[in-house]
Parts: C-alpha cells; structure tokens; sequence
C-alpha cells in the first residue's frame, strides 16, 4: 500500500525509466467520496456502543431526577443529616426498581417510571440488541517496512550479485537481466544485507543467523510501528499470527516477537508458512475467527512477511530463475479489534472474508518448491500461474457476489442462470450467463500486484499497480481490508 500525495505525482513532462516504459503524463485524479460509497449503515453502528453508553448515563440521570423529586415532595430533606438523606436516595431507588418489576410482573397495570425513563430504557435495550446481532472486525493501525538506503540496489547491482554467486553462466545472468528489464520493479528495491554485502567484497550470508536477523529487523520495525500507531500495549494483545511462507525456522517468528515484546503468556499465536502470497488474507481470516470466539472482544497482531535470505537460487534452470528478480524484502503489520469501544478510532471495517480453494494439479504446482537436476533448492514459477490466479479469483468474486452486490445485479444473474437452464432443456442451446458489474457493489478493487504479467493480464489494472510494483515490486505482504 502507498500513500503518497497525487500532486508530487504529476507531471507535464515524459518519464522514462530503465525498463523502457514511457508515460507521457501521470495524471493522479482525486475523487471526490460519493455519498454511494459510504454505507451508512455500518457508520452509524460503529457509533452505537458509544450512544449506548450515553443512553446509559441519560437513564441514570433521570432515575436519580425522578427519585430526588418524589423525596422532596413527600418529605423535607434538607434538614436531614446527609448520610440519612443519601440512605433514603438509595432505599428509594431499589423501591422504586422493585416497584417497576412488580409491575412488569402483573401485566403492567399502572407505570412507575416516567415516560422519559422507560422510552430510554427501550431505546438502550434495542440498541443492545443490535449490537449483539453485528460481529465487527475493525483495523486500528497498519504499518509496512520502509528498507533503509543501504538495503536498496538498482538492476545492475541486482546482476552484480547473481555474478558474485560464481554459479550462473553467462545464459543465466543475460536471462535474469531480461526478466529485470521486463518486470516493471524500480532501480531502488530491497534485498536483504547478508546478499547485499557480497557488492562490497565479503560473502554471501545464507546462514540460518542471517535469515534471522533479516526477519527480526523487518518484524520487529513493523510491530513496534503498527503498536505505536494503535496505541496499543503487549497486554492488549490476545491474538498473534504471523505467516512466511518460505522462512519457518524453530523456535517460530511468532516466538521471537512474544519473546521481544514480552507479550502475554496467555496469547493465542499461529505461525503460518507455506501458503504463499495469499496467506496474508488467511492470517486475517484466521485472526478474525479467533477473536470472535472471545466473547468480550479482543484484539490481534497480523504479521505478514517473506524472508529472501536463505531463498537465493544458485542454479541454472529458467524455470526457478524468476525467484531470484521478482521477489524482494518487505513486510506489513496490522492491528485489528472486534471490541465495540474500538470502532470509533478504526480506519476500516471488516465487512466480509471470503476464501476458496482451487484443488486442480496445475494450481498445485504453479509454486512449488523443490530441488532441479542438480540438487539446488528453489522455488519453480509455472507459466499457468496467471491462468490459474484468474480462474481462483473467479470463483472468489462468485462467492462474495451475493454479499456485495445489489439486488437489482443479483437478479440479472437468478434470470439469466434460470433461460440458461430452459433454454438447454427446450431448445438444447447455449446462452451466457449474465456477468454482473461489481463496480455496483465495490468502489475499490485492491488485488495483489505479483509482477507485471498480472498487472497487464485480464485483469486491466490501473496506474497505482504499476507505480507499487515499480516501488516496492513483489514483497509478498499485500493485505486487502
């Protein structure tokens, strides 16, 4: 994610950059918020704890006024010593609340309280109720890894460093140059120093020690961050997940930041690895899950990140080369909340999460780690895997359709798979079914920019993809809120 200020992205003038792509003009429009694109509905129940409360203190001040009145009127109290007074205001109060529920009892026969207060008492009642039938999923804070300059190398260095290994040949480095060239990733991208150091004449660190020192500087900056920014303790912390996919060393990541932060011995932690670019949606997903267990709210720490350290490929398979010039160093951490109280200071809400699993052996094998005909480690990128994203997202965008698309879309759709059904029976012809128009239900898409191929596939995205492959290229932390 960028946030970065539209105008300083503008310009009148060409730009060129060393992957040979001009663009006469970024022109970075700001749209302004449409009244459609907020569902008022959500604001105004994040709101509601908050009106909960001051319903409560309202009744409390009207028992108390109701109460105080009836005492003067039936006896002088302010000739009373002040503890008997206050003995009478609190004897009357239970009378008159045990009054009300004798009441209630006989079919409420005559009224006890004042209309005042028991018009509050319904409006806070209902008020509860339907904060009991929402679950909400609020993001508090978010923070991503800034790499400093010494961590950032430009293509050339990136081919310097493929050199330095002394394993490639010359058909191996002219075919990472080329897939550099075309990968749309800036001259300013972060590698790990244990690689980096090899442009300044010591040798390349794959240790175990290095690959940990590169996850405990990526992590550790961005738990901090995301903390401060939530303005949040280790005591508040319930839920812990972490996922990397490639890096799961023992003892865990999630070990090492309890250990750091001296987070609670009580926490709930997971470390997932193994699941690739889409296990920071599944960390989330996850995250969520556990804490609506908790029945008096909670809060979790999501860690996303890719370790490269211990991941350089030193063969010479094309297949398992794309690893070594798409993937960089990165992370991102966020602190999310279903605590009522939270929902006031939130950036976001979590409306719906959905997920689906694309079981065919081309998916399987589109990443996948494992060693070539010569014994090196690497992980081989399959030419399918952009067939294979578009088909899961499909599915994806099927499931969450119901839940994010108006009536009048989802009826197109009841209509068009019903002619397509009678018209197979009837007349044994095909008829496409109507593809509904998500724009309707989604203001913003915001999709994983894996590599350029994505970007420039079916999927037409916009400018601000090319500009956060360009920056940051593939770091694997991409969440979706």
């Amino acid at each position: 994610m960028i946030s970065t200020n539209p105008a300083s992205l503008s310009s009148q003038q060409p730009i060129e950059n060393n992957n040979h792509i001009k663009i006469n003009s970024w022109q970075l429009r700001v749209h302004v918020m449409r009244h459609r694109m907020i569902n008022w509905t959500h604001v105004i129940t994040t709101y509601i704890p908050q009106l909960t409360v001051i319903g409560i203190g309202v009744l409390v001040a009207l028992v108390f006024h109701q109460v105080v009145t009836d005492l003067v009127e039936q006896q002088n109290i302010d000739d009373l010593p002040i503890f008997t007074a206050v003995t009478l205001f609190f004897t009357a109060i239970k009378d008159l609340i045990a009054r009300q529920v004798f009441s209630i009892l006989s079919l409420r026969k005559e009224a006890i309280f004042s209309p005042q207060v028991e018009g509050t008492f319904l409006a806070i009642i209902v008020m509860y109720l339907i904060l009991r039938m929402d679950n909400p999923t609020y993001l508090l804070a978010f923070s991503t890894f800034k790499a400093p300059q010494s961590w950032r190398v430009s293509h050339e260095e990136i081919i310097q460093m493929m050199k330095n290994q002394e394993v490639f040949n010359d058909d191996s480095i002219d075919f990472m140059r080329r897939l550099l060239v075309r990968s749309g990733t800036g001259q300013s991208t972060a590698w790990p120093p244990g690689i980096v150091q090899c442009l300044h004449g010591k040798k390349t660190d794959r240790t175990i020690e290095g690959s940990r020192k590169e996850a405990e500087i990526i992590i550790f900056d961005i738990v901090e961050s995301a903390m401060k920014k939530a303005n949040v303790t280790a005591e508040d912390i319930d839920v812990l997940v972490i996922n990397c996919s490639l890096f799961s060393p023992t003892p865990s990541l999630c070990a090492s930041v309890i250990t750091k932060f001296k987070l609670r011995q009580d926490i709930l932690s997971y470390n997932l690895s193994g699941m690739g670019c889409g296990a920071s949606l599944l960390a989330l997903d996850l995250a969520k899950n556990m804490l609506h267990r908790k029945k008096s709210g909670g809060r979790a720490l999501v860690v996303s990140t890719e370790i490269i350290t211990p991941n350089l490929y030193l063969g010479n398979e094309r297949g398992f080369l794309l690893q070594n010039t798409l993937f960089r160093c990165g992370g991102a951490a966020m602190v999310i909340s279903n605590k009522w109280m939270d929902g006031s200071r939130a950036w976001f809400k979590l409306l719906h999460s959905v997920r689906v699993q694309n079981n065919s052996q081309d998916a399987y094998e589109c990443v996948f780690e494992c060693e070539d005909k010569n014994g090196e480690r690497g992980v081989r990128l399959s030419k399918e895997i952009v067939k294979v994203a578009g088909k899961t997202m499909e599915k994806n965008l099927t499931t969450l359709g119901p839940l994010v698309l108006p009536y009048s879309e989802q009826a197109k759709v009841v209509v068009s798979l019903i002619k397509k059904f009678l018209w197979k029976k009837l007349f044994n012809k095909r008829v496409k079914v109507f593809v509904p128009d998500f724009k309707r239900g989604v203001d913003h898409f915001c999709i994983h920019a894996g590599g350029r191929a994505v970007i420039d596939g079916k999927l037409s995205l916009s400018l601000w993809y090319r500009v956060l492959l360009f920056l940051w290229s593939n770091e694997n932390i991409i969440f979706t809120f």
